[in-house]
Formats: C-alpha cells, sequence, structure tokens
C-alpha cells in the first residue's frame, strides 16, 4: 500500500471519528498458544459467545491468516469508568462505528478488509453461542484474543499503553486491529 492509499484512509478513519490509530505490519502481531489458554481456562466467554473459543479457527490457522495480510491498523480506545458494566454500551458502539469503516474500506476496494474489535461480539441482547447459529454473521468478529494475538505484547511494539488493571476505576486502554491487504 502505497501513502496515497494510506492517507485516504487515514481520512476516512477520520470522518468516521477515529483519530487515534497506528500503521502496523501485519508480520509484527504477535500470535502465541497461551492466550488462547487464557481463553479456555480464564474468560466468561468460553463456550458461550459464537466469535470467541472454541468457535475460531486453531492457532496455526490464526497465524496462517495473519500471514497473508500486509497492511493493517491498531486504533486505540481509552476511557475510564465509574460503573463497569458502562464499557458494555461503549464497547458495543464502538463495534458498530468499526464496522461500518471495514464496510466503507470495503467499497473502496480493499475485499480482505477484516475488523477484530476491541471487545467479544456484543451484537445481540443474548448470544446463540454456536457461530452456526449467529443472528448476525455478517457483522459479528471475533476479538484479536480470540485469534490468540498477545495484545499486551503488541501494542506495545508500536509503542500504545497498556497495562492490567487492578480495578475497574482505572482508565482502560483497549485496541481494535483492522487488517486491510
Amino acid at each position: 500500500m502505497n501513502k496515497e492509499q494510506k492517507k485516504e484512509l487515514e481520512a476516512l478513519f477520520q470522518d468516521n471519528g477515529y483519530t487515534d490509530f497506528k500503521w502496523m505490519d501485519p508480520k509484527d502481531i504477535v500470535v502465541s498458544q497461551w492466550v488462547r489458554m487464557k481463553c479456555i481456562f480464564g474468560c466468561d466467554e468460553y463456550g458461550k459467545n459464537a466469535c470467541c473459543p472454541p468457535n475460531t479457527p486453531s492457532i496455526p490457522e490464526c497465524e496462517c491468516f495473519f500471514r497473508e495480510y500486509s497492511t493493517s491498523v491498531i486504533f486505540h480506545f481509552s476511557k475510564q469508568m465509574e460503573d463497569p458494566e458502562d464499557r458494555h454500551q461503549w464497547t458495543r458502539q464502538i463495534h458498530i462505528g468499526m464496522l461500518e469503516v471495514e464496510r466503507q474500506v470495503f467499497i473502496s476496494g480493499y475485499q480482505k478488509v477484516f475488523l477484530l474489535p476491541m471487545d467479544s461480539c456484543c451484537l445481540c441482547k443474548s448470544c446463540t453461542s454456536k457461530r452456526a447459529k449467529c443472528k448476525k454473521p455478517k457483522q459479528a468478529r471475533p476479538t484479536p484474543e480470540a485469534l490468540g494475538v498477545d495484545v499486551f505484547q503488541t501494542v506495545t511494539k508500536i509503542g500504545y499503553p497498556i497495562e492490567v488493571l487492578s480495578d475497574y476505576e482505572k482508565r482502560m486502554n483497549r485496541y481494535a486491529f483492522l487488517m486491510i491487504t
């Protein structure tokens, strides 16, 4: 992707209200088996969300997926909330907005574009928990973590802040990945 194409996409991102992003070579995205283990043995969404493990490809398949791309963008979102439950509405709004960005990038000629949102799919009030029964299969997307991405190591490579939060009163730093070409 040349500089002019990047500038056109940057204008599209900004027109949609997304100004905090960085370009990244997908070869620098860290995919690790331990991330999947955290999904299996530590996430409440495991087996309950159609876009989360075990409804996602194996780690080797995920590594192959990322190698098929030469350009990606990481979007940074930061927020502090008084009530931790408020994050669900916030992440849902961002998920829907980022899906619109994905659609606009697609119709701009980038047929491989694929969004990895910053939080588990939250498009429906209740999930069918099975990908084959998903109510919104064209919009539902897995998170980077669901595909084995070590988000901590990946985003620190490009200078973004991230830390394990000891309580919900601290500012969250969340990341969405847009795989483009």
